[in-house]
């Protein structure tokens, strides 16, 4: 489905930093990702960030009500959000 077609034209892709790292935490945090359609992937890295999302959402003001929202819910140390301006390539498929 095109994003844009359906007025979500805006992709964040959203770095996490936390300095907690309990398992209610993270129990918390997980249960907050699934509970918010807009972010279509999250992943838990290795390294100086946490978690990268990718987030799908009409526009800034929509991404702002989201991040609001967000640390309402989890306690969060640092969180950088990158706007995409072009999607440049997209795939599924798997290198076989």
């Amino acid at each position: 489905m095109d994003p844009d077609k359906i007025g979500l034209e805006a992709c964040f892709f959203v770095l996490v930093k936390t300095s907690e790292h309990d398992g209610d935490w993270q129990t918390r945090f997980r249960s907050a990702l699934k509970e918010r359609t807009e972010v279509v992937e999250a992943q838990q890295l290795a390294g100086e960030i946490d978690y990268l999302l990718k987030v799908q959402v009409a526009n800034p003001r929509a991404y702002d009500r989201f991040y609001q929202s967000l640390i309402s819910e989890v306690k969060v140390f640092n969180v950088t959000a990158l706007l995409s301006m072009e999607e440049l390539k997209y795939t599924t498929a798997l290198p076989l």
